[in-house]
């Protein structure tokens, strides 16, 4: 995949993000993608940060939106290449403090493999 492809794919990630749209966002992912989080560490130790394939990630985000309906990403800067996209962006909550967020997504064949997320 090209730079540009990724990124869109990124763009597509934001959107479906920002709908809580959990069927529009899991298409984004092949179906044994890994995703790691500081956040899982914390909400779920058993799993030390890293969680496997979509039935896990579909848990983990419905999750999300269920508890912070108010869930929204704010798109800052967008940098890829043809394997990975570097996402930076602000977290907003009602009622928390924004909290600036990097990630990583790894594509391949034009589906997210792998992610991890870097608070700041």
């Amino acid at each position: 995949m090209s730079a540009q492809n990724n990124k869109q794919i990124a763009l597509k990630w934001f959107e479906a993000f920002n709908a809580h749209d959990l069927e529009k966002l899991l298409s984004l992912y092949d179906d044994n993608a890994q995703h790691f989080s500081p956040k899982l560490k914390v909400r779920k130790p058993e799993t030390q940060g890293l969680i496997k394939g979509k039935d896990a990630l579909r848990e983990w985000w419905q999750d999300a939106f269920d508890r912070l309906p108010s869930l929204q990403y704010e798109v800052i800067k967008l940098t890829a290449d043809e394997e990975q996209v570097f996402m930076e962006y602000i977290r907003h909550v009602e009622g928390e403090e924004d909290l600036s967020v990097g990630e990583v997504l790894q594509i391949k064949n034009g589906l997210i493999i792998f992610s991890r997320v870097y608070h700041g």
